[in-house]
């Protein structure tokens, strides 16, 4: 069932185990069910420390299977076959059940083994998202630290009857002891400190300890990682503030157009990053989000969200983007219930589904031409009187027979049955026409937005909310500098926001070198 190379690799990273692990599957007489014993026969075949067998457990999804060491209960579940994507989570589980080490400092590991209750963990994913192994493996490794804590990943294409029951229309979501605990990308530290109240009051009190920096960098994706290397190869204090690393990386599939790297995958890119960030002298303070910043006497003084306040001789500012809404009724109040963001990660919970595409740029272009293999009719819908999307994307887009244009549209409401989305609400720019879709599903596309609510009233920005720069990444506040997606640099690319974050972490040094002097 596997390819020859991947189970070659597979083989050899089973001879990392250090216990014997016991593979028990609950199976049905469906081909998928077949499939799944294949895996796990074969699986079994390449160690003499694991072991299948079949499970009576009426209780238990079928097909699924859990892997426990002998004699231990099974607190890691699989309800579908992680193969593409959750392929490497089997591998983890397979790994750290069967104890090899995690990659987790003791302080994550102590606060988990912590955890005091009982917590079921059930998450919905789908094969293709890219977000969903995050928060799978995350709660596998809770799962088998703690033994209070319990997870079983469920492929949403092997169990429609849930989805539907549960409403469920996004992915990753994750249920806690039968209620909805959370959607979306998570890292293990997000979770756990959901999971306990008193975290963020401990976080802080490690953070206000910490001495000066020479620089911090705020923010975590592509120009924040350039910018905190570049500082850090100087050998002065340099430090991190992040909500996630990796930023809009981590919500981006295919990537083609960077230099020297023919193809890869945002996740993959953003995990290669951050190796190499943490292969300097980088203090990493990741789940934090910057309040405000204040300058008094050279001194920068940086407060987060928690209470917690850092100082910095300098500062880089790369908080990055969000995508754009659409500002209209209806998308709050349905986001993650029909109105989506991802159509990778959402796009197969609507298979064979009527969805729309707003926004005809590359983005919103792409969107459709993937939904166009999955759902039963994609409805693009762009402002404009002409799509903006390159003449390659566009091109693609007129061969799909499922696909229709509409442009010169408004979007201006989102209508739902008060649990999920049932269609949308756009005025015709041309005639004054307002007409309805009938949708299942609504994708959004138009954009980003710069994250600096935060600095309103503190740096220039521009008409549209950027942080403006000058041609060495100085804002207007003494000390302070900026890079990537936040700022007036145009054209928001990968390669261009690594550019900027090594242009600013060189003038910041630059700055601290002359201070000095």
């Amino acid at each position: 069932m596997l390819e020859a190379t991947i189970a070659s690799q597979l083989k050899s990273y089973l001879g990392n185990l250090k216990h014997s692990i016991e593979i028990v599957a609950s199976l049905d007489d469906s081909a998928k069910s077949t499939e799944m014993r294949e895996l796990l026969d074969e699986i079994a075949a390449m160690s003499d420390l694991v072991t299948v067998s079949q499970s009576q457990d009426e209780d238990a999804r079928a097909p699924s299977f859990a892997i426990a060491r002998p004699s231990e209960p099974a607190r890691v579940r699989f309800a579908g076959i992680p193969m593409g994507h959750e392929f490497t989570s089997l591998v983890l589980a397979l790994l750290h059940i069967g104890g090899h080490p995690m990659k987790l400092d003791d302080d994550t590991i102590a606060q988990v083994q912590w955890i005091e209750g009982e917590f079921h963990f059930e998450t919905y994913i789908s094969l293709s998202c890219q977000n969903c192994p995050d928060v799978v493996q995350a709660l596998n490794m809770m799962s088998v630290l703690n033994p209070n804590i319990s997870h079983v990943m469920i492929d949403g294409g092997l169990y429609p009857d849930e989805i539907a029951s549960r409403q469920i229309m996004s992915v990753p979501t994750v249920y806690l002891n039968g209620e909805v605990f959370g959607q979306g990308r998570m890292t293990l530290p997000e979770i756990v400190a959901k999971l306990d109240s008193g975290a963020d009051a401990k976080t802080a009190e490690k953070i206000n300890q910490k001495d000066s920096f020479d620089v911090l960098v705020i923010g975590g994706g592509p120009a924040a990682s350039a910018a905190a290397i570049y500082a850090a190869r100087k050998g002065i204090r340099t430090g991190i503030v992040s909500e996630r690393f990796g930023g809009q990386l981590n919500d981006t599939l295919s990537i083609e157009n960077f230099i020297s790297v023919q193809e890869t995958e945002g996740p993959k890119l953003a995990s290669a990053i951050e190796q190499q960030v943490k292969s300097y002298d980088v203090d990493i303070m990741e789940l934090q989000r910057a309040k405000t910043l204040s300058s008094v006497n050279g001194q920068i003084n940086i407060e987060l969200e928690n209470g917690a306040t850092l100082q910095s001789k300098s500062v880089i500012i790369s908080t990055g983007a969000n995508w754009r809404e659409l500002g209209v009724p209806g998308e709050s109040e349905y986001r993650g219930h029909g109105v989506a963001y991802c159509p990778h990660c959402d796009g197969p919970l609507y298979k064979g589904k009527d969805v729309a595409v707003v926004g005809g740029g590359n983005s919103g272009v792409e969107a459709a031409i993937d939904l166009a293999g999955l759902v039963n009719q994609v409805t693009l819908l762009e402002f404009a009187d002409a799509l903006k999307a390159d003449a390659i994307l566009q091109t693609k887009l007129a061969t799909l027979p499922n696909v229709t244009v509409i442009t010169s549209a408004q979007s201006t409401e989102v209508i739902g049955d008060g649990s999920k989305v049932t269609g949308l609400v756009y005025i015709d720019r041309v005639s004054g026409d307002e007409k309805r879709l009938d949708l299942a599903g609504i994708f959004v596309q138009i954009g980003l937005l710069p994250n600096t609510d935060w600095l309103k009233g503190i740096v220039d920005l521009s008409q549209y909310g950027e942080v403006e720069v000058d041609d060495h990444a100085r804002t207007s506040m003494d000390g302070v500098f900026a890079a990537g997606d936040v700022t007036t640099t145009p054209y928001k690319q990968i390669i261009i926001a690594m550019g900027d974050g090594a242009k600013a972490g060189l003038s910041a040094f630059d700055y601290l070198i002359r201070q000095e002097s």
